[in-house]
């Protein structure tokens, strides 16, 4: 059975905690999200050294491999979006379909190793990317091809907890 798309819009974490993973929104901003995400870099390289990482626990579920994969490629695309609310005027970015993405990828064939280095430099890059916002800069606005619009700080607060959320799915 292959993996069911996740049509779900996840902005309404922006106005309630995650039942699922904990994580509160409300909590986290642009200069909270450095130290979030360095602080769960560890813990994905660990994941990703699991021996049985590649495994899916169900087959409509994706194994910490793929998780890792696509959070990697969050961090990608999220620091791509961040520049764009930074450098354009209610910036524009198109809906990502992550799970075409982890097809055209091959997230299931991917080698752990290379995962946990992609995915340590860029979730570096992006804590480096949130470091530099000043906070004047916080209600700039980008708006998804769906008609989500999002401040800086709207966006790190959705950002924060794709990657929380994800983490929990492999820790769990």
């Amino acid at each position: 059975m292959p993996i069911i798309p996740d049509t779900k819009d996840w902005t309404w974490v922006l106005s309630r905690p995650c039942p699922e993973c904990g994580f509160d929104a409300s909590a986290a901003t642009p200069a909270t999200a450095p130290g979030m995400v360095t602080s769960m870099l560890p813990r994905w390289r660990v994941a990703l050294r699991r021996p049985d990482a590649a495994e899916r626990p169900s087959e409509a579920t994706w194994s910490v491999l793929e998780y890792g994969c696509h959070v990697r490629d969050v961090f990608t695309l999220f620091d791509h979006r961040l520049s764009l609310m930074l450098t354009e005027d209610d910036a524009r970015f198109d809906d990502w379909d992550q799970d075409t993405t982890a097809i055209e990828k091959d997230y299931a064939n991917a080698d752990p190793a290379e995962v946990g280095a992609e995915l340590t430099a860029e979730g570096e890059q992006i804590a480096a990317s949130f470091a530099r916002v000043p906070e004047e800069d916080w209600g700039r606005k980008g708006t998804r091809s769906n008609g989500s619009v999002f401040t800086v700080l709207t966006f790190a607060q959705y950002f924060l907890h794709d990657v929380v959320h994800h983490l929990h799915d492999v820790d769990g």
